[in-house]
């Protein structure tokens, strides 16, 4: 059964019951300045914010600007990440993307799409994150759990990442969407989840479109 888009109205409450739930919600990664968001972003890349904070405790107190990372090396690096999955290519990765912002940039993380993606190892999803989180532009980054949840719940039905990107920009109320990206991402991951969804505890299953819901604890409509 294919899923329905939510409502204007739906979609209304249910960004109003994630904030209600989680009035102030941030990433996980550990960070404190965009440089820092940068590194652990692409760092993360199929790997968990738990992992990634537990490489960058050791790392940013050494080493948390470009100029430093870059001093280290790339074999420097490796033994920083070495815990990570791909952390060759990472290792890799992050180094020249150091060297271009030292060359190209100031050292300063650039504030807009282009140059961020022109760096190594730094595509869509990576910038979507700098941007909306470092740098406060309303853009959606989609990872695997924004992309069932949307999907799934009928708030932005696509195809493929950049089709419910596209989609949730555009529903997305503007007095929620400069947080939005972290409440969906917060909820993909602690309830709306792959397998065995927590629907009995999901805050807006009333609104959902999922036929399978009801299967998983959502309350049934009452019938009057």
């Amino acid at each position: 059964m294919a899923i329905k888009n939510m409502t204007r109205k739906q979609v209304q409450i249910f960004f109003e019951r994630l904030r209600e739930q989680r009035p102030h919600p941030e990433t996980e990664l550990n960070f404190s300045n965009p440089f820092e968001l940068l590194v652990a972003v692409t760092l993360s890349a199929q790997s968990t914010d738990v992992s990634v904070n537990k490489v960058t405790d050791r790392l940013f107190p050494i080493a948390n600007t470009p100029e430093k990372i870059y001093a280290l090396g790339v074999d420097g690096l490796k033994n920083y990440i070495k815990t990570l999955g791909l952390y060759n290519a990472k290792a890799e990765n992050v180094h020249k993307a150091c060297q271009m912002l030292i060359e190209k940039h100031q050292s300063q993380v650039p504030d807009n799409r282009a140059d961020l993606e022109a760096l190594p190892g730094v595509g869509r999803k990576t910038a979507n994150v700098v941007l909306n989180t470092a740098f406060g532009h309303p853009t959606m980054a989609v990872d695997t759990h924004i992309f069932r949840l949307g999907n799934r719940t009928g708030l932005a039905v696509g195809k493929n990442v950049i089709e419910v990107e596209q989609r949730l920009i555009k529903v997305i109320p503007k007095e929620f969407i400069l947080d939005a990206h972290h409440w969906l991402i917060l909820h993909g991951r602690y309830c709306c989840i792959a397998r065995k969804p927590k629907c009995a505890e999901c805050v807006v299953s009333d609104v959902c479109q999922w036929p399978d819901r009801y299967d998983f604890g959502a309350n049934r409509p009452s019938k009057s």
